[in-house]
């Protein structure tokens, strides 16, 4: 799995690099919650919503190495294909298409609720962004599955304390996060968002009629030095010799 992620977060790398634009740092940082989803967790039936969907590249990435599209697409990242900033509609294996933050969760919570008044055994994973859990309707989504015990609902939140311009708590306090969730009648974990034993043990985590929320403490820009917890790099691209240098640390 380390070295898939590595591979993924190159594939990052040089999708961003063609299209002279994109979120190379915010996909970074959950490319491990997404490749242990992928390639651990998530079963036919089960539904996934990428609610931050500017890291649509890290998605897009793990979906043609699954088979959902040919690997060659992935060079018409933002250059007129149908692979575009943000996960739509009509890219396979999209469940929904996410652009604005702070929906994911009511969709998913709506999909969870759907799934088990169908008596469906699939479950639904949200991944959110940190900086996102400002929206008030995060929290109107979180009561609601709270309220209706969704035990098949999972929200992970992608904890890397960094948004667009600055930290998160600089910006709008979120800590204490994890209580919040509890408050909110969830079941609350939180672990290391870059190690796949914790957080394949984590997403397999199950309540009786509590949704989970896993918070995962995470690096953003995740494999490139001089990206990591660095806000200035959620809108940049590197180039010249920092782009080389980008290139050798995730060879």
């Amino acid at each position: 799995m380390k070295t898939k992620a590595r591979w993924v977060r190159r594939q990052v790398l040089e999708m961003a690099v063609r299209a002279g634009g994109g979120h190379v740092a915010p996909s970074l940082s959950c490319v491990d919650i997404l490749v242990a989803l992928y390639y651990d967790i998530l079963q036919a039936q089960d539904r996934f919503i990428l609610s931050k969907g500017h890291a649509a590249a890290a998605l897009y990435a793990i979906l043609a190495d699954r088979g959902f599209f040919p690997l060659a697409e992935l060079e018409g990242f933002c250059r007129g294909g149908r692979l575009g900033g943000h996960p739509d509609w009509g890219v396979f294996g999209v469940d929904f298409p996410t652009g604005a933050l702070g929906h994911g969760l009511s969709v998913g919570a709506g999909m969870a609720w759907a799934a088990r008044m169908d008596r469906s055994p699939s479950r639904v994973f949200v991944l959110l962004g940190d900086g996102e859990c400002q929206k008030g309707q995060v929290w109107e989504a979180a009561a609601f599955a709270g309220h209706h015990r969704l035990s098949n609902l999972t929200a992970i939140i992608d904890r890397n304390r960094l948004q667009a311009v600055d930290a998160t708590e600089s910006t709008m306090r979120l800590d204490p996060l994890l209580d919040r969730w509890r408050y909110f009648g969830w079941l609350t974990l939180e672990v290391d968002g870059h190690d796949f034993i914790s957080l394949m043990a984590a997403l397999r985590a199950h309540a009786h009629r509590k949704p989970l929320a896993v918070i995962c403490r995470t690096t953003k820009g995740k494999g490139i030095s001089f990206m990591e917890n660095r806000a200035i790099w959620h809108f940049r691209v590197p180039t010249g010799e920092e782009l080389e240098q980008a290139r050798r640390e995730l060879t």
